[in-house]
């Protein structure tokens, strides 16, 4: 089969005609934003092939046509700068690993915005699961139900569940071998599954919301374990809806707030602010962190 090219802005997207229909096989550029037409020579748009995008690292956003009814095994692999994919809300064939490794994928979303955009790309980005990946269905009732059953299995799992296989590979396959690392990276994992789910409350049953509120508490400023402030600290201080989530859960009190605010120092200074007003609203009472103009 003869690949023809087509010229888009910040690349060029190589194709195949089958049967009337168009197949991107390839892109190449250095394109952050790539939108593929509806149709190619009057042809429509149907499949994205085997690879096509594969370790396209400046990718950041990919818009794919109405058209699209297939994506092929590995399609977007090892895009690990991909953040957004939009698709259309229709039945579409999900071959293998189509987004392996792409840990910055937040959003899989469709034109309207009416996907459930942030779980569908946790699915496939933590879960694996592709079976999730029904856009006809995502959001129902149905849906939420089995996303909830994925992230119970995943935060009833240990915590050191495979760090055999991290010791045996060794560090230079995955970083590090120390434990107490690794199961504070699990933890993470979970942590930021619980907040987006509790941030995404649609649905969310009240036995479930309740376990998930008593983990992200039992990880919070003050504990042994404080995985919940670090992942709300380090990755959403500049997000109101995570951080004022952090405190409606009942994860700040008047034994934390200190700290935390101490934690904050000058590096988020209305996260910092928004904590200030949380203490004399709610908790009441002055601090000799106040004193000292924190």
């Amino acid at each position: 089969m003869q690949e023809r090219e087509l010229a888009i802005p910040g690349g060029s997207l190589y194709y195949e005609m089958i049967h009337s229909n168009v197949k991107i096989t390839r892109f190449q550029g250095l394109a952050s934003e790539v939108q593929i037409p509806d149709r190619i020579e009057n042809a429509p748009v149907t499949v994205i092939g085997k690879k096509a995008f594969l370790s396209k690292k400046n990718l950041r956003r990919v818009i794919l046509p109405d058209t699209v009814e297939e994506l092929e095994d590995w399609a977007f692999a090892y895009c690990d700068g991909l953040i957004q994919v939009t698709l259309p809300r229709r039945h579409i064939r999900f071959g293998k690993a189509v987004f392996l490794e792409c840990g910055c994928l937040q959003l899989i979303s469709d034109r309207s915005g009416s996907l459930p955009g942030e779980l569908l790309a946790a699915a496939v980005r933590v879960f694996d699961a592709y079976y999730l990946m029904d856009l006809q269905e995502a959001g129902n009732e149905e849906w939420l139900r089995k996303w909830d059953a994925r992230l119970l299995d995943l935060l009833h799992t240990s915590d050191q569940e495979g760090y055999s296989k991290q010791v045996l590979c060794g560090e230079e396959d995955y970083g590090s071998t120390d434990l107490e690392a690794y199961v504070s990276g699990r933890r993470k994992v979970k942590v930021r599954l619980a907040l987006l789910r509790c941030l995404h409350s649609r649905g969310l049953p009240e036995a479930l919301s309740a376990e998930l509120t008593e983990y992200l508490r039992a990880h919070t400023k003050g504990k042994e374990s404080q995985e919940t402030w670090l992942v709300v600290l380090e990755e959403h201080g500049e997000h109101r809806e995570y951080y004022s989530l952090f405190a409606e859960l009942g994860c700040v009190n008047r034994e934390n707030l200190d700290g935390i605010l101490s934690d904050i120092g000058d590096a988020h200074p209305e996260m910092k602010a928004y904590f200030l007003r949380y203490r004399e609203e709610q908790l009441g009472g002055r601090s000799f962190f106040d004193d000292l103009s924190l």
